[in-house]
């Protein structure tokens, strides 16, 4: 099902994040899956995320949507140019996959290959043309498809949390007249910017789903306060974190946090989309924390 028909009804849409693994073996990933994110709207799965070599997206995919799941491919531009994206997304729509995210994707000397060639012949922009194009039934080149087109549910992101706001803005914005959708966000931990943010946002009438991680450790927050544009996590919730070394290696204050984040910028949203980072067995606490179990 595209998500974009659970927006057009008006629900709260839940979706959560899974990374393949590196190598081909995923049942354990499945089964975890399917007994933590089966009530989910959807689930993401990550293309070679952080420039990491892993099991294709598309694969595990298909896997999680036989095992009974919604699955929202990601797709980035690093790894491929225009003729595998197209075809890529040509497999997607024979899979029935109909959910979508457009990245540009990180760069590879980032990852564990740092040496690697990246493609970047599209961006998330173009990307989302490209899709757009496929569904009125022709290729980026213009000639035409056979049979009926596809459609999708196509999906980008935007970091509402950002030191510039108007970039951000201004980002959204080509997104939206390229095509997009509905919008994930980067990692929030400031909610009053991401309220200033979504006041703004309103003008392009996109839903948008507040972007949840986890907060596992204070080294994983300064980490990414150094790292991850986009991203900054207050001193406050580095102190919460501190406060009780017990609970938080336990996962209990990053389930409280996380739901507590949830619940101030609900008002603002039309979803919440969790990036566990390998606990995805702490989703089904944080939602039931934060009011939104079924």
């Amino acid at each position: 099902m595209r998500i974009t028909e659970l927006f057009d009804k008006g629900e709260f849409v839940v979706t959560a994040e899974v990374g393949p693994p590196k190598g081909f073996h995923i049942e354990k990933m499945v089964e975890e899956a399917k007994e933590y994110l089966s009530d989910l709207s959807a689930v993401n799965i990550t293309d070679n995320q952080s420039s990491v070599m892993r099991l294709g997206s598309l694969a595990t995919c298909k896997t999680l949507k036989d095992a009974g799941l919604n699955p929202i491919f990601q797709m980035t531009c690093r790894d491929r140019n225009r003729l595998a994206l197209q075809s890529d997304l040509l497999s997607a729509a024979h899979f029935g996959i109909d959910n979508i995210l457009c990245l540009t994707g990180d760069y590879t000397t980032l990852g564990d290959h740092p040496t690697a060639k990246p493609v970047f012949d599209l961006d998330a922009v173009s990307l989302l043309h490209t899709v757009r194009c496929l569904e009125e039934g022709h290729d980026l080149a213009g000639n035409e498809l056979d049979g009926e087109p596809p459609k999708f549910a196509k999906g980008a992101v935007v970091s509402p949390c950002s030191d510039s706001v108007d970039a951000q803005l201004a980002k959204m914005e080509r997104k939206v007249m390229a095509g997009c959708d509905y919008f994930q966000t980067q990692g929030v931990y400031e909610p009053d910017k991401f309220a200033e943010f979504m006041e703004k946002a309103k003008q392009f009438g996109k839903p948008v789903q507040l972007g949840i991680i986890i907060p596992k450790n204070v080294g994983m927050l300064r980490f990414m306060n150094a790292n991850v544009a986009g991203v900054h996590a207050p001193e406050s919730l580095i102190e919460e974190l501190k406060a009780d070394k017990e609970k938080t290696k336990a996962g209990i204050t990053g389930v409280e946090i996380s739901a507590r984040l949830i619940r101030e910028c609900k008002p603002y949203c039309q979803g919440v989309h969790i990036m566990s980072l390998g606990w995805e067995n702490k989703i089904p606490d944080i939602l039931k924390l934060a009011g939104l179990t079924k």
